[in-house]
């Protein structure tokens, strides 16, 4: 079935429909990796956006049970210039389009996503459309759409708190959208992991008596979700540990006085190159956002560890005389570079470190 993709900017792009083949909407994005698709439709941190894959062939080696980031995509739809009918691979168990099928999601191909690409790179993510040929209305009207203010984390946080057995550390994760590889990273350094929601407060999160408290990625703007800042403060003052990832990061950011900002067309894919600035090495990176941390009017207590090399955004910061730090990209990579791994284990050590000091006192 043939579809059309409507831009708010007026520009239209004919393709055929997958998946669904129904009308969907959303905030267009595009990412730039070139492997990890099923990683990607499984982020939480896509929700009710458009995704446009710049890598041209998709589909190729299928959909599998083990690299699922999340039970079900949350996006609103797909764009990609060639769909593989045929996957070949030993690990397949559905194609990409019956998987977008059984999931009730859209999508278009057929579409020159290079000229897409340089569209939203020079005019910025915008409100888009998918919409059936044979349903396609006269003047397409963008003006009903607020996908860029709904608090979007609601509708990817788990509905209630979880637990997965470890012995080693104890750890609230609040699930801001996290994807299943940082749970399982935690997991296997032998974290004793309680999932939370979005909405916990922090009297819930230290009744769970936590060696530390990790605020997971997931999809947004971070000022949607203001009352995760007061929670961090909260805990704060109890001198807890405290590793932001992605949205996560932004919280942190905000809770000890930095403002954040939507960027033109974010962060998406897994070749973004950023350097550590307390020891000068520069690492490949996952990410996956649509806002940053301003770089001004720093508060005296932070600093910034991490910046982006080609646009000197913020990657990380730390507190000066808490336990803190936060990361805006993804440690723990899935799909990605594997640079930054040892993040995962440096909170932990800050974590042992803290547990100590506090056995001693």
């Amino acid at each position: 079935m043939n579809g059309i993709l409507y831009l708010e900017d007026g520009n239209f792009f004919c393709g055929k429909l997958m998946g669904k083949k129904a009308n969907s909407e959303g905030e267009i994005v595009f990412t730039t990796a070139m492997t990890g698709y099923q990683e990607t439709l499984t982020d939480p941190s896509y929700c009710n956006q458009i995704v446009t894959f710049t890598y041209p062939l998709i589909g190729n080696y299928g959909i599998n049970k083990e690299d699922m980031e999340s039970i079900k995509p949350h996006l609103a739809g797909v764009v990609i210039k060639d769909l593989c009918q045929h996957p070949s691979n030993y690990r397949n168990e559905v194609s990409f389009d019956q998987y977008l099928k059984d999931c009730n999601i859209t999508g278009i191909y057929g579409i020159d996503t290079r000229k897409l690409t340089k569209i939203i790179r020079n005019k910025g993510t915008m409100k888009a459309k998918i919409k059936r040929s044979d349903q396609v209305e006269e003047n397409i009207k963008f003006d009903n759409m607020a996908v860029t203010k709904d608090n979007w984390v609601k509708q990817v946080t788990t509905n209630a708190p979880y637990v997965i057995p470890g012995s080693k550390y104890k750890l609230v994760l609040v699930d801001l959208g996290c994807k299943q590889s940082l749970i399982t990273s935690l997991a296997k350094q032998g974290a004793n992991l309680v999932v939370v929601p979005v909405g916990t407060k922090a009297e819930e999160i230290l009744s769970y008596n936590p060696d530390g408290v990790v605020f997971s990625n997931g999809p947004g703007d971070p000022k949607t979700i203001s009352e995760v800042t007061e929670t961090v403060k909260k805990l704060a003052e109890k001198h807890l540990p405290i590793l932001g990832v992605c949205l996560g990061h932004q919280i942190i950011g905000l809770s000890f006085g930095l403002d954040s900002f939507k960027m033109k067309f974010g962060h998406r894919g897994i070749n973004h190159p950023v350097k550590n600035l307390i020891n000068g090495k520069v690492s490949i990176t996952s990410q996956n956002h649509g806002y940053a941390l301003k770089n001004e009017n720093l508060p005296e207590d932070i600093e910034i560890t991490h910046l982006n090399v080609n646009d000197d955004t913020i990657e990380g910061i730390k507190h000066k005389n808490l336990p803190i730090f936060s990361i805006q990209f993804h440690p723990e990579a899935n799909p990605g570079p594997r640079d930054n791994k040892d993040l995962i284990q440096d909170f932990l050590f800050m974590l042992e470190k803290e547990k100590k000091n506090s056995d001693k006192g």
